[in-house]
């Protein structure tokens, strides 16, 4: 039983590893809750909604503006976060 854990933990640790870059500033909700960790759907939303108030995101310290999204969440992501230019 311990070893089954054991392998559980070790393969959790590769999610962050495995999921792809997201572009916060194309993304859509559904995209970004799913490919950053600790955001779900609401904190997508959020992320869209400041994005369509504010413009493109500079920096992915830029996330830190919005509501909900704290150094916790940005620093488990900041690997996977891309900031392109907007295309829509």
């Amino acid at each position: 039983m311990r070893s089954i854990l054991s392998v559980l933990a070790g393969a959790a640790s590769l999610l962050p590893l495995l999921a792809g870059a997201v572009d916060i500033n194309n993304a859509d909700a559904e995209t970004l809750a799913a490919e950053l960790n600790g955001v779900g759907v609401s904190r997508a939303e959020a992320i869209i909604e400041y994005r369509e108030a504010f413009g493109a995101f500079q920096a992915p310290e830029d996330l830190l503006n919005v509501r909900g999204i704290g150094l916790q969440i940005l620093d488990a992501n900041r690997d996977n976060i891309e900031v392109g230019a907007m295309t829509q």
